[in-house]
């Protein structure tokens, strides 16, 4: 039984609501965020990513950075920048890409679900990231940002929406910088906010698909304010969290790719001999080769392209870790050939969103600053379900979700 509850979100004027939607606090540094909050007081960068407003040198978990995101809110909030509706509602947010629009239902998760595992996961969090979040949640009173969640499709939440999307107009619709579409709508309606309630409640489980950190964060401080309230009810709006909800059949995960700085002391040609232990290695040329299946691989090393064909004896179809390319690339090459073995921590490994096309990867390696790329054929939504379904955790830098929820369309207020 899944919880999709309706809130009073604190949502911009249509006016400014191009310039207050961001990207969200992970996707970009604190100098980028610098740079493309100058000069826009109404970027929400201001409240996630409160450190652009104070010295370049200061540490980003100081108490002032904290401090400095609520006195943020708390201006949107006076200065009329952020308004909260008057009754709850659920909504709708869209998201064009290449084309391709996917359509997601915005309502609050239960944080009882998270703790019970009806919200499934499928990487692990770092203490560090969650306390940063959870700091920032405590001192805003807040979910300024959305988690990404998927569910198993079902054909009347699609109808539903379908009716909403074509009958009414949407309150927000803008083209952002990236040329990525974000469209809005308000959902009002009691009988179809009741209807959506329990057709989520109908369901066995919800999924996160990005924002693993801020869906424990906020969870996690949920849970705290249940523990310090003795006058705990369950329904206070502290046992719900900010989430868009997107069907499973209409995401895309793209390839999350690896860039390695040296051959671990290999020669070029003893690196390619070793490679076929576990890979048969097939010269590409000099153009730019894209993995076109499961368990194939494209490799750029001094100026040429290869394919990687995982032989048949590096992986078992039933084992749903194991399967997985990132698994076999890590235990046929990045390990045993290259000698990374902790891919959290190591500084001889680093990762690329599939966003960025297989030309940075070039860049990167041509420009001397890495030595091997190595480009992955995306997982599958099934397969990430299947793994968390099972409890298990895939290995890092697995998927990468596009396009990016904005932050800012809507905020959920804890009290």
């Amino acid at each position: 039984m899944a919880i999709l509850k309706p809130f009073r979100g604190w949502r911009p004027p249509v006016a400014i609501v191009k310039d207050l939607a961001s990207r969200p606090y992970d996707v970009l540094d604190s100098e980028e965020a610098r740079i493309e909050a100058n000069g826009n007081p109404y970027s929400l960068l201001h409240v996630i990513k409160p450190e652009i407003d104070l010295p370049a040198d200061i540490d980003h978990y100081a108490q002032e950075v904290y401090d400095k995101a609520r006195e943020n809110f708390d201006l949107f909030k006076q200065n009329g920048w952020l308004v909260q509706d008057e009754n709850s509602c659920l909504y709708i947010y869209a998201q064009t890409m290449h084309g391709k629009t996917q359509y997601g239902i915005v309502g609050c998760a239960g944080v009882e679900d998270y703790m019970n595992n009806v919200i499934k996961k499928h990487e692990l969090t770092r203490p560090d990231k969650e306390e940063d979040r959870m700091k920032h949640v405590r001192i805003t009173n807040a979910n300024m940002e959305p988690v990404f969640f998927t569910y198993p499709a079902q054909h009347e939440i699609d109808e539903i929406v379908k009716g909403v999307v074509e009958n009414e107009a949407a309150v927000y619709d803008f083209v952002a910088d990236d040329g990525f579409g974000h469209h809005f709508w308000v959902i009002s309606d009691r009988e179809l906010i009741d209807r959506l309630t329990a057709l989520f409640a109908a369901l066995p489980a919800t999924y996160v698909a990005d924002g693993h950190h801020r869906t424990a964060a906020a969870a996690l401080v949920g849970n705290e304010k249940k523990a310090a309230n003795p006058n705990h009810q369950g329904d206070e709006e502290y046992n719900f969290f900010l989430a868009v909800h997107f069907p499973d059949n209409q995401l895309t995960i793209i390839d999350y790719n690896r860039l390695v700085t040296d051959l671990n002391g290999l020669s070029s040609q003893d690196f390619l001999e070793q490679l076929n232990k576990g890979f048969t290695v097939i010269d590409k040329g000099t153009e730019i080769y894209k993995p076109g299946r499961l368990h194939e691989f494209s490799m750029y090393l001094e100026g040429r392209w290869y394919a990687l064909l995982a032989k048949d004896e590096t992986y078992d179809d039933h084992d749903p870790i194991g399967v997985l390319d990132v698994t076999i690339l890590t235990r046929q090459l990045l390990e045993p050939i290259l000698g990374i073995e902790d891919l959290r921590r190591s500084k001889r490994i680093d990762f690329v969103g599939g966003i960025r096309g297989l030309g940075e990867l070039k860049r990167r390696v041509d420009n001397g600053e890495m030595k091997v790329a190595f480009a992955l054929y995306p997982v599958s939504m099934d397969q990430l379900m299947q793994i968390a379904d099972t409890g298990n955790i895939m290995p890092p830098k697995t998927t990468w979700f596009e396009p990016k929820l904005r932050s800012g369309l809507v905020v959920h207020s804890l009290d």
